[in-house]
């Protein structure tokens, strides 16, 4: 029974892995983008295990690929032998990168991809000062918490790096908020050159950075800003680390990449999640210069593994089968323009944000800009009372984030919109 596993969880996991719901739930199976629970309610999935089931559940394809790789009896051998699989996929991702002579490390979850970038970086440029954004969040280590401009997610204090920070593309509060996007970029690169001159010793390493904010609650800066900062990253020769773990693999719609709504190239992008749809797999590519920066032996004893990169070559080529870069801008339309077109105009919603397959619903208290987490709470309550899944997420707790599968329909995203403008409008307690 759920009520027992509850109880069985708490009582060896520790209590600072949240679950979610006033109810957790137990996930049992599940097919295309729908999930059943221990109890045999079945949702639509609008979060997709924190943008990790990208293609959805038990895709024919992916399976067959990880069974096929199951029945040569190799599930593990560790990159001192070749695996095919892993040179298969990491060519695919180089050529997909943009970055020119790139080469590709594999590793298990985003918060290593994101170590290693920095790693890299900071062997490259003999530094260990780091450029960083606030509200961000980039993992769970040591250097990837230091990086992470959001105290509820900085679990200590203690940091392996000089960082300096600068402003978020933040649209509801803070200092650059008032300003029209022009303005906003204008002042931001403004800001960088204020930080470099007095918060740091002049070689710094790297800047990294999210295009669209994950975990931040899918804030995002004006398109062209990482542009004006790379103008002057490159006045100063430090690196731009992309951070394309939530963003990646066409989930904006409009760019296979976050990064290119700003027409600039990285020098190391991370990528994460989508890209196993649910097996562990992540990685960093970057130009060969720069990659291969590291002075001595390092591997990852399961990155890349067989299994993972057989579902991560399956995952890759069923996404450009199908073109979904292009359904998620097309079915990310309807839920963005119908949110915005049902609630939009709501005292309490401050912003609906976000591209693609990729959006965010802020709430906050009727007259101002003060977050409403509580609120929030109701209508994600609200939400899997009416079948559908989806997160949490910002500074405050007080965004409500939607990132389904790639392959959501047309259908079940005016479903799911229905859902979401009945919890919103019940929770905030407006007439239907």
């Amino acid at each position: 029974m759920t009520d027992d596993l509850l109880a069985r969880h708490r009582a060896v996991l520790p209590s600072w892995m949240p679950l979610y719901y006033a109810e957790p739930i137990e996930l049992v199976s599940g097919s295309g983008r729908r999930v059943t629970d221990a109890q045999g309610r079945t949702y639509l999935d609008f979060f997709g295990g924190v943008l990790t089931n990208m293609i959805g559940y038990d895709i024919p394809e992916i399976r067959e690929a990880v069974e096929r790789q199951l029945a040569t009896g190799i599930a593990h051998t560790s990159t001192l032998y070749l695996i095919r699989q892993q040179v298969e996929l990491a060519e695919k991702i180089a050529q997909r990168s943009g970055i020119p002579d790139a080469r590709v490390f594999f590793t298990n979850s985003g918060t290593e991809a994101n170590e290693a970038a920095l790693l890299v970086a900071t062997n490259h440029r003999r530094s260990h000062q780091i450029l960083a954004v606030r509200n961000s969040y980039h993992g769970r280590s040591y250097a990837a918490m230091g990086v992470t401009g959001n105290r509820t997610w900085s679990a200590s204090g203690l940091n392996p790096l000089q960082v300096a920070w600068l402003h978020s593309g933040d649209r509801v509060r803070g200092l650059l908020a008032r300003l029209s996007a022009d303005e906003q970029v204008d002042a931001a690169v403004e800001d960088l050159r204020e930080v470099l001159a007095t918060q740091t010793a002049g070689d710094v390493a790297a800047l990294i950075a999210e295009p669209i904010q994950g975990v931040g609650g899918f804030v995002h800066p004006p398109d062209g800003l990482f542009a004006g900062w790379k103008k002057v990253l490159d006045e100063h020769g430090i690196l731009f680390i992309a951070d394309e773990v939530q963003t990646g693999w066409g989930r904006t719609g409009e760019h296979f990449w976050g990064y290119q709504a700003h027409g600039v190239t990285p020098d190391l992008l991370t990528f994460a999640k989508g890209i196993g749809n649910g097996f562990a797999l992540a990685g960093v590519v970057g130009r060969a210069e720069v990659l291969e920066s590291v002075s001595a032996i390092s591997f990852s004893t399961f990155g890349g593994n067989p299994i993972s990169t057989a579902a991560g070559n399956a995952v890759l080529d069923y996404l450009i089968a199908h073109d979904l870069q292009a359904n998620a801008a097309r079915v990310g339309a309807i839920l963005a323009d119908g949110l915005r077109s049902a609630v939009g105009n709501l005292d309490c919603v401050a912003e609906v944000r976000g591209k693609g397959l990729m959006l965010g619903v802020e709430f906050v208290r009727p007259g101002g800009s003060e977050p409403d987490p509580a609120l929030t709470n109701r209508v994600f309550e609200a939400a899997r009372e009416g079948g559908l899944l989806a997160g949490k997420g910002g500074l405050h707790g007080n965004v409500l984030r939607m990132g389904p599968p790639l392959t959501l329909t047309e259908e079940e995203a005016r479903e799911g919109l229905a859902i979401l403008v009945d919890a919103i409008r019940s929770a905030a307690g407006v007439a239907a």
